[in-house]
């Protein structure tokens, strides 16, 4: 049987929590996927435990090791040597529930429109309760954002991805001394061009790390504003609202006082409004400096 999905884990130094999501792939009911683990620099023996996985599952699995560099340079890498169909990333933290893959693959054959972009279902906790709020049912196909500012829907997605177009837009871009660009980026700009399909079936199982991505977002803006300001550059352009975009120019500014480098401010659409709100920025970049103490 072809494989037609490639479930690929980016992780570091979480050897105590693959073995939850590798079990959990173990009880999926199809087993025509990948699991491809990008381990982004681990010094706990990850290595050693896949190596021992890659000889009694059921699945192909592949293990690419690389020095650290953060979540996003494994997309990169990720995106780059993926060959199936389709991917989706369960990060090291999470599983997938029973019957996921062979969902996944369930909605996809059923798809009628070979330019979609993908699949966007939901996450769940650990108990199995949806984050935020389902979808509404007579929404069939559409994007990311508009299920946020359009129509009102709340908490974390899962999305799957046609890995043909995670090959045709640019690559997160790599700071030095950073180890952060928001993901949801690309997500952007793939919904932009193409309609994903929505579903309500839970594709994941979450489970929030303290210290992990998720819960240090104000501390990951000190350590990686290049990447922050990267991000607001893109939002910003794809961007049809004026509080938005004026949102948008406030963050590129803090951004450009944290790296003392205002050669950012001159980047990405409408600069001028990135000048004339830096006297907000500073306020903000205030009062970020303080909470982050």
């Amino acid at each position: 049987m072809t494989n037609k999905l490639t479930i690929f884990t980016p992780t570091y130094n979480r050897a105590h929590l693959l073995p939850r999501l590798y079990k959990s792939l173990c009880e999926q009911t199809a087993m025509n996927f990948i699991w491809m683990i990008i381990d982004d620099g681990s010094t706990d023996g990850t290595a050693m435990i896949v190596e021992e996985w890659k000889r009694e599952a059921d699945f192909e699995i592949q293990y690419h090791y690389k020095e650290n560099g953060g979540m996003h340079t494994a997309h990169n890498m990720a995106y780059a040597i993926i060959d199936t169909e389709l991917n989706v990333c369960i990060d090291s933290d999470d599983q997938m529930p029973p019957g996921a893959v062979e969902k996944i693959i369930n909605i996809w054959k059923a798809n009628t429109n070979p330019q979609a972009a993908g699949i966007i279902g939901l996450d769940a906790d650990l108990e199995g309760k949806v984050l935020g709020t389902p979808i509404p049912r007579d929404l069939k196909k559409g994007n990311l954002k508009d299920l946020y500012k359009k129509f009102g829907v709340t908490g974390d997605k899962k999305l799957v991805l046609r890995s043909e177009l995670t090959k045709q837009y640019p690559a997160y871009p790599e700071y030095k001394k950073e180890k952060l660009v928001p993901l949801g980026i690309l997500y952007l700009m793939i919904g932009n061009d193409y309609d994903f399909i929505y579903s309500n079936e839970v594709l994941c199982l979450v489970d929030y790390q303290e210290g992990g991505s998720s819960n240090t977002i104000q501390k990951q803006y000190f350590q990686s504003p290049r990447g922050f300001a990267y991000a607001k550059q893109v939002q910003k352009k794809y961007s049809h609202s004026a509080k938005e975009q004026i949102t948008y120019s406030i963050h590129i500014g803090i951004s450009s006082l944290i790296t003392k480098d205002f050669s950012l401010m001159n980047q990405g659409p409408k600069i001028f409004l990135n000048w004339l709100f830096l006297p907000l920025a500073y306020l903000g970049f205030v009062y970020l400096k303080r909470k982050t103490k």
